[in-house]
């Protein structure tokens, strides 16, 4: 474990100047807004199958074990891209990293079509989760990059709330685009948007040092408060000798595996526990995502505003995610309520504060390592929490298979974040920055 001592951090050189906005300049909400929609894209993609699988594991005789290998495969893809995309988006730079993860992935999902079998459709997904999995690395290191530390727990809130909007427009569109084209052209049409987010990308981004759309006070601001010296990329194995990396790594162990049971696994609970289908489950799996998206900018802006009355970082962002880890907690009950409109407040909650927990997790990342760390850090606690999450897809399918109840299985979702922020705040007492050799 590493010698830790706090980083210097140089003083605002104007401290009265607005946080956002105003006579700094709004270019770097515009690096967000694309964060955002790749995001968007990137939920999309992954949800369809889980949207679908219903009605394909009739067509295609699946057993929830079968599912289960499918879902994993996925995961496991998923895990060896986190750990590679660190390094990966440090060698070849932030703008071509995000490109090429994009093309790879969007290229995977449009392969679903071809798909005949548990075996080609566990290929399909393992393609799609290895390129998947540089849209989070990359797009940490970019808010790191683009936005002062005030501002990162908002912005992260924003980008990660594509996530939720993927997961609303989703239900809404799979189901249209099947009944009209037939389930292969829902892979194909939606594959396709990652393409035209890639104009865009390379129209509007540059690194913040030679953007030209950037002014020079909005330059300003965001420097203001980096660290002077070493830019040199650090390495995952190096991070290893921190115990705040191995906090962050905890906390993906226990949350990473909830939020893949509810993507890929919430149309299946409406439809066994409700005898929903897939047109009829689309409402409840929209307002669960819609609520999400409040979850996600909410937990992000209410840290910042915390920050703003004066909290320090590890009072407001701990006691973000208090309450975010409190709100999860009802959800075990979702299979004990007497209707589907209760069972679906309960998961909206649950799912909304795992978003409002991811904003300042994400964020607490930057708030201790410096931005040359970040997405090694987030990447190997990706790949770690992606390891458990096959562990525990491999579970639920066992589960399922064996009692055909989701119970035990709630119980485990509802009580993952208390048990990971004890975990973290044991190993952190206090977040600061560390210096990392």
């Amino acid at each position: 474990m590493g010698t830790e001592v706090t980083r210097s951090v140089s003083p605002p050189t104007n401290p009265t100047a607005p946080s956002t906005g105003g006579r700094i300049g709004r270019f770097r909400w515009v690096i967000c807004a694309l964060l955002f929609f790749a995001t968007a894209i990137n939920y999309m993609d992954r949800q369809i199958l889980g949207l679908l699988k219903p009605d394909l594991a009739k067509s295609f005789q699946w057993s929830e074990t079968d599912y289960s290998q499918i879902v994993v495969a996925f995961q496991a893809a998923y895990a060896v891209g986190q750990i590679l995309f660190g390094p990966f988006i440090e060698w070849v730079g932030t703008k071509s990293a995000y490109a090429l993860s994009i093309i790879f992935w969007s290229l995977a999902a449009m392969s679903h079509a071809a798909a005949r079998s548990v075996f080609g459709f566990g290929g399909a997904r393992f393609a799609l989760g290895l390129g998947e999995a540089g849209n989070f690395p990359t797009a940490i290191k970019t808010v790191a990059e683009w936005f002062p530390a005030k501002e990162r727990a908002l912005a992260t809130g924003i980008f990660n709330s594509g996530s939720n909007v993927g997961a609303i427009f989703a239900p809404l569109l799979v189901p249209w685009l099947a009944s009209q084209f037939g389930w292969r052209a829902s892979f194909v049409i939606l594959g396709i948007a990652g393409f035209v987010w890639l104009i865009f990308w390379f129209l509007f981004y540059d690194s913040p040092e030679t953007s030209r759309r950037l002014r020079a006070a909005e330059r300003e601001h965001i420097q203001r408060g980096l660290p002077v010296g070493n830019e040199k990329p650090i390495p995952w194995r190096a991070m290893l000798r921190y115990r705040q990396t191995w906090a962050y790594v905890a906390t993906g162990i226990f949350v990473g595996p909830v939020w893949w049971f509810y993507l890929f696994w919430l149309p299946d609970f409406f439809n066994k526990q409700y005898g929903l289908n897939l047109k009829a489950f689309g409402p409840p799996l929209v307002l669960v995502y819609t609520f999400t998206c409040f979850g996600s900018i909410g937990g992000g802006a209410f840290s910042s505003w915390l920050l703003r009355r004066g909290w320090s970082i590890n009072a407001a962002r701990k006691t973000t995610l208090l309450i975010c880890a409190l709100a999860t907690v009802p959800v075990v009950l979702a299979t004990r309520v007497p209707n589907v409109w209760i069972a679906t407040a309960l998961f909206a909650f649950a799912a909304a504060a795992h978003q409002g927990w991811s904003a300042n997790m994400y964020t607490v990342v930057s708030d201790i390592f410096p931005k040359r760390a970040v997405a090694s850090v987030v990447g190997l606690a990706g790949t770690v929490a992606a390891l458990a999450s096959m562990a525990f897809s491999w579970l639920v399918g066992n589960i399922l298979q064996d009692t055909g109840v989701y119970d035990t299985i709630l119980l485990l979702c509802g009580s993952a974040y208390v048990v990971a922020l004890a975990i973290f705040h044991f190993l952190v007492p206090r977040i600061a920055p560390v210096q990392v050799s």
